[in-house]
């Protein structure tokens, strides 16, 4: 088969198209067939050695979507032919991926499968953040970072569907406005003294919500303009520093800090993925629920992928489409 494969950490022409072993499969576990994969902000950090373990030959990605192609023994969930979205153990940059069944799931037949096939990882990251880990309620103004990304155009989407008071976004421009307002957000800023601008919008009282990928002086100003008994949500770190937080801004204002990550809770409590699946789909099904795609690449073409990716520049999903595989 073909695969992206990688030898060390670096810039993106670390990524090498070359052919690999087909893999094989152990109980509890099935071989997909790739259709598509996406590219995640992770796979940026892992690839530049900033998140993942020196453990080479390595091949990144965290989704695909693709059609089963072999299960192990008679007492599968699933059987050949199966289109699904799974997370794989091994990677997800190669024509052939291995999942362990938990964490692999059908894809109905009235959901469009190139949509679904562009957001495993930002659609069950999104709704967790937004249903479970800092529900959003009517009475909530709600600012999402990263607004125009892939899980910040999901974000929006679920905010303005569980009926959020007042949606801001933040952008690195505001060429990138557009989208994030079409979606449904009220107000899109930039990062320079974001947390002013959210003040005027909110008339002094700051908002319920944060969600923030960024970290660092991103999260240290968020509390700026949270308002008292609010929660921000910290699930990155994209901008590559921690953020600094003192004690004294939590206890006497009622505020709290949630943390969330979905490469833990896919290892530690799939579970918790497969009790949502469900709802995701039927998300995606829906014509209104969009999922913005920003551009798609060939696997052949994955440092460019990558390049397209750190430059900033794109709104949405980059996704990875494969040719088809032949059977042999």
């Amino acid at each position: 088969m073909k695969a992206i494969v990688m030898n060390e950490f670096g810039g993106s022409d670390v990524l090498r198209y070359i052919d690999c072993p087909k893999p094989t499969i152990s109980e509890g576990e099935v071989l997909i067939r790739t259709s598509f994969t996406s590219v995640n902000y992770a796979d940026i950090k892992n690839r530049s050695g900033n998140k993942a373990k020196a453990n080479f030959p390595m091949i990144l990605g965290l989704d695909v979507a693709g059609v089963i192609e072999e299960v192990f023994g008679n007492n599968s969930a699933f059987q050949e032919g199966d289109q699904v979205i799974a997370f794989p153990k091994s990677g997800a940059y190669a024509e052939y991926v291995i999942a362990k069944e938990q964490l692999v799931f059908k894809v109905p037949s009235n959901v469009p499968f190139e949509k679904v096939a562009a957001v495993p990882t930002v659609s069950f990251l999104s709704y967790i953040l937004t249903h479970q880990i800092a529900p959003i309620s009517q009475h909530d103004a709600v600012l999402i970072h990263a607004a125009s990304g892939g899980v910040g155009t999901m974000l929006i989407q679920m905010a303005r569907k569980l009926g959020a008071k007042q949606i801001i976004g933040t952008v690195s421009n505001l060429e990138k406005a557009t989208i994030v307002e079409q979606l449904g957000a009220d107000h899109v800023l930039i990062y320079d003294q974001f947390s002013n601008h959210v003040n005027k919008l909110t008339d002094g009282r700051g908002v319920d919500i944060v969600f923030d990928s960024i970290a660092g002086a991103i999260t240290e100003e968020s509390l700026a303009c949270l308002a008292p008994y609010g929660t921000l949500v910290q699930f990155g770190n994209s901008g590559g520093r921690a953020g600094n937080i003192k004690t004294s801004d939590l206890h006497s204002s009622c505020r709290n800090i949630k943390g969330f990550s979905l490469g833990t809770t896919r290892a530690s409590k799939p579970e918790m993925l497969q009790q949502v699946a469900q709802d995701i789909f039927t998300l995606l099904k829906e014509d209104s629920f969009q999922v913005p795609i920003a551009k798609v690449f060939s696997l052949e073409e994955m440092q460019k992928a990558h390049d397209f990716m750190e430059s900033r520049q794109h709104q949405g999903k980059i996704l990875i489409k494969y040719k088809k595989v032949r059977k042999r």
